[in-house]
């Protein structure tokens, strides 16, 4: 990839990223390439492009995960849309582990045992979570206790083909996995040691056996059990999208960004539908525009894995093609439908969570909420969580900004005073969900918020004007 942008995009001389600041006449709507871009970027193909992504997710188990067809499919239509605009399109492949639950755990036991609540019973059905990179398979045998399964000494007397049964504390889960499997065990059942479910994960995708979770109160399990999972753990490829104005200097680019994946559970039409559709949109008119900056916009995959995506992308710059980004604006989540307009925190005013961005982030937030106050619309702070794909640039040093408009956080009654909605419900009810349809977007702050993203690139882009 490095040697893709090196030969597409020409790269200048420096050690350090720029301070920059945005053209004033252009923060604000009025004439100019700002008021143009706005004017240019329409709440109809916005919404064109998320009943695109719902398409999409209709024919493909309902969701645009990274390493499914929904996704390639999703990264496709974008490619097409820019290709026909007019852009030279820059893949950038990386791998990852997948994983996928395809049926929940069983764990039944067939003799009594000793327990709390109902009486077990010959044949009891124990509730357990799968751990995630989890083997798959049914396997049947005695099962032995191992203590906390950290050393190998306590898997002495194991015989091949039973189970072991190890209590969570002491190492990691795949420390103990890794010492069952060694001594012959064909399942690990990890007892809880606290009340509530046990969720945990394995590094996989080498687990071959299947390991679940279960709680405290079942950790007398004892005799023959039968054990079921049913995953899908192995290395796929993935890949961002990238692609750049044909003008503009290219030692202090700006970049714009949203990532293209939804969860395994939904379509992801709000999350991240919404902001990969403004930065498509923004991405198609921009072209008939010669900015004095470069805009380099990108499509990030794999971000609800752990941002893999603009982890990869940053981890593989060089120092010089670091210090050639004068800026990243990230937009992940801008219709929520019980939500705010937030805008990040980069010079720390709220006092809130990490701290500042890097330098020049504080002049990124001043020039959103200059935006905002010229409609005459109000606007909150939100942390920089690292939560999203800006958390790699921010990492580095690299200035970074952009709007967000809630995910699973309940909406308070001080933002129900500013912005309205309902108190005590989640600004996204259908975060991460099945139900993050495009019926879950507020098409009003869709179109505000994007107004607001090509208002601050022009600002930026267009500083000489």
């Amino acid at each position: 990839m490095r040697l893709l942008l090196t030969t597409a995009l020409s790269l200048s001389i420096g050690t350090a990223n720029p301070v920059i600041s945005p053209a004033r006449a252009d923060t604000a709507p009025g004439s100019g390439p700002a008021a143009e871009l706005a004017q240019a970027v329409t709440g109809n193909n916005l919404v064109r492009h998320l009943r695109k992504f719902q398409e999409i997710a209709d024919r493909n188990d309902g969701n645009r995960a990274a390493g499914t067809i929904g996704y390639d499919e999703s990264v496709e239509y974008v490619q097409s849309e820019l290709m026909a605009a007019g852009y030279q399109v820059i893949s950038d492949p990386f791998e990852f582990v997948y994983y996928q639950e395809l049926a929940p755990a069983q764990l039944k036991s067939t003799v009594k045992y000793p327990g709390t609540g109902p009486a077990p019973h010959q044949d009891a059905q124990i509730s357990a979570t799968t751990f995630r990179h989890s083997g798959s398979g049914r396997v049947a045998g005695q099962i032995r206790d191992a203590g906390t399964g950290c050393v190998s000494a306590a898997f002495a007397g194991f015989t091949a083909g039973e189970i072991a049964k190890v209590v969570r504390g002491g190492c990691t889960f795949h420390e103990k996995v890794v010492n069952a499997v060694a001594s012959g065990a064909v399942g690990v059942v990890v007892v809880n040691d606290r009340e509530g479910d046990l969720k945990g994960r394995l590094r996989g995708p080498d687990v071959r056996v299947p390991v679940v979770g279960i709680r405290q109160q079942d950790g007398d399990l004892q005799g023959h059990v039968e054990l079921t999972t049913s995953t899908i753990s192995e290395r796929r490829s993935s890949r961002n999208l990238l692609v750049q104005t044909p003008y503009g200097r290219t030692d202090q680019v700006i970049m714009v960004g949203a990532h293209l994946d939804s969860v395994q559970e939904g379509a992801g039409i709000n999350d991240n539908g919404s902001g990969s559709a403004a930065v498509l949109e923004l991405a198609l008119r921009m072209i008939k525009f010669q900015p004095d900056r470069a805009v380099r916009f990108v499509w990030w995959g794999a971000e609800e894995l752990g941002l893999l995506g603009s982890k990869h992308y940053v981890a593989s710059l060089s120092p010089q093609e670091r210090a050639d980004i004068a800026l990243y604006l990230n937009f992940d989540m801008i219709a929520s439908p019980n939500g705010t307009f937030a805008i990040f925190d980069g010079d720390d005013s709220d006092l809130v969570g990490r701290g500042p961005g890097p330098l020049g982030s504080d002049e990124i937030e001043r020039s959103f909420q200059a935006f905002y106050d010229s409609r005459h619309l109000p606007h909150i702070g939100t942390d920089f969580t690292g939560r999203s794909d800006y958390g790699p640039f921010v990492e580095v040093g690299i200035p970074a900004g952009g709007v967000f408009s809630g995910a699973e956080a309940e909406k308070t009654k001080e933002q129900v005073d500013l912005f309205g909605g309902e108190a005590g419900k989640p600004l996204d009810a259908c975060y991460h969900k099945a139900c993050d349809t495009i019926n879950n977007i507020d098409p009003v702050a869709l179109e505000v918020n994007a107004d607001a993203i090509a208002h601050v690139v022009a600002a930026y882009a267009f500083h000489d004007r």
